[in-house]
């Protein structure tokens, strides 16, 4: 098989696995094509470059399976966006690092400007990836961070980096392209700083689609067919997520990026005068056992207590007992979209059972109990109610409208946004506080005595 059949076949695989990982009938089947291909991809490279660097490729490869294999095996569920934020960022890393090494004076222009696009695009995806994760691991604060003259500082770097990208373009200069490359760097922090709370995984989506940019323009620097397509390929597929995941926000993605620089501080609620009320698993076991329809809206609680399973056993006891149950699936829940689509998938949770916003609200008001478990922001009536909220219009679950609410969290910490939850405070909310894991496995044996 030559070298550019054997990168159409894998090509192919790339497009089938896409079209696979659209539907979850086939979303494991995708997956494995897909990770075929990659793996003829590298074969045939390693076959075709052995003569000159075999010794190198085979380095590269014992190095990318020592610590990639491990590294994946140990990552929990809920750690898999950052490590999806840090994989992505050594894709553009990569890319970059391909570019500096090709680079040469007297090259022609088209493959001067492919350079300068990988190098710059590369770097940008490799520093604001790292500062996802900072910021999804918690090693720094995930609110929006705005420097003093944030704007300014931001505006003069991309003025900088244009200006080094013109004049590598004119001079051919290694020394001006590392220059942008560490400009790059500069314009990746200054670029995701600003971006917080649930904006974060949005933000890793459009990094991805930069790195998909950088690997494609990197393909065209190594004459390297396959490299351009899979990098079109994911350059198209992020900047389509990005796009779904804003309007699934019900923000411009403009607003989401950049929101940051001209937000508003929300107002303040007086602590003294806010009561919560707190249940009993029995008191909660009561409410659910005779109750006639309830919807469960799981978030990243449920992920991080690992309390899928719990939840399914409770909701087949309360079906064999005729009641209506249902999930209520948000598409940013979690830490990424369809992070709860997977989690229930472990627990084999009837994909049916599984409804979306414009499926649940209008049932709302009928509904006798809404479970929120772990879930805070998507539920949370400031995102439709206040103007001043820093998630407002971004659309949620209409709980609030049901006849009960039990809201199960660890604590009185806001969510991933970093807010304050009024929902919390509602006369028809019960608290439940603890583990999810525990908490929904106490309400098992409470309702089995009821």
């Amino acid at each position: 098989m030559s070298v550019q059949l054997a990168y159409l076949v894998a090509a192919l695989c790339f497009l089938l696995a896409l079209k696979g990982l659209s539907t979850p009938r086939f979303a494991r089947a995708g997956n494995l094509l897909g990770a075929a291909g990659m793996a003829l991809a590298v074969v045939t490279a390693f076959l075709h470059g052995a003569v000159h660097n075999g010794p190198w490729i085979l380095v590269a490869i014992a190095l990318g399976t020592v610590v990639g294999i491990p590294a994946a095996r140990s990552v929990k569920m809920t750690a898999i966006p950052q490590m999806v934020a840090l994989f992505n960022g050594v894709g553009g890393a990569a890319a970059a690092l391909v570019a500096l090494a090709e680079f040469h004076d007297g090259g022609e222009l088209l493959f001067r400007v492919a350079t300068v696009l990988t190098v710059l695009i590369g770097a940008v995806s490799f520093s604001g990836s790292l500062v996802t994760f900072a910021k999804l691991q918690e090693i720094m604060t995930t609110r929006p961070v705005v420097l003093p003259a944030g704007r300014v500082l931001s505006i003069g770097v991309v003025v900088v980096s244009l200006g080094l990208a013109v004049a590598v373009l004119v001079t051919s200069s290694t020394a001006l392209l590392v220059a942008l490359t560490v400009a790059g760097l500069l314009l990746g922090i200054a670029f995701v700083l600003p971006v917080g709370g649930a904006d974060v995984p949005i933000a890793i989506s459009l990094l991805n689609a930069f790195t998909g940019l950088a690997v494609a323009a990197s393909g065209y620097v190594l004459a390297n067919t396959l490299l351009i397509v899979a990098g079109t390929l994911v350059g198209a597929s992020g900047t389509l997520l990005t796009r779904m995941m804003a309007q699934a926000m019900g923000r411009p993605l403009g607003n989401i990026l950049f929101g940051a620089f001209t937000a508003t501080v929300a107002r303040a609620h007086g602590e003294e005068s806010r009561t919560v009320r707190s249940g009993t698993v029995e008191d909660v076991a009561i409410l659910l056992g005779y109750a006639h329809s309830i919807v469960i809206v799981p978030g990243y609680g449920l992920a991080v207590a690992q309390a899928q399973h719990a939840a399914r056993e409770l909701v087949t006891l309360l079906e064999n007992r005729g009641i209506s149950v249902s999930y209520g699936i948000h598409p940013v829940a979690g830490r990424m979209p369809g992070h709860m689509n997977v989690l229930l998938a472990e627990a084999d949770v009837p994909y049916e059972q599984l409804r979306e916003l414009d499926d649940v609200n209008p049932g709302m008001t009928s509904t006798d109990v809404a479970l929120v478990v772990g879930a805070n922001d998507v539920v949370n009536p400031g995102a439709r109610d206040d103007p001043a909220s820093p998630i407002f219009g971004m659309p949620i679950f209409d709980v609030d409208r049901a006849r009960a609410v039990v809201f199960m969290k660890r604590s009185m910490r806001p969510g991933f946004a970093g807010i304050d939850n009024e929902l919390l405070y509602n006369t028809k909310t019960t608290m439940l506080f603890g583990d999810a894991k525990e908490s929904l496995t106490k309400l098992l044996a409470a309702v089995k005595q009821l």
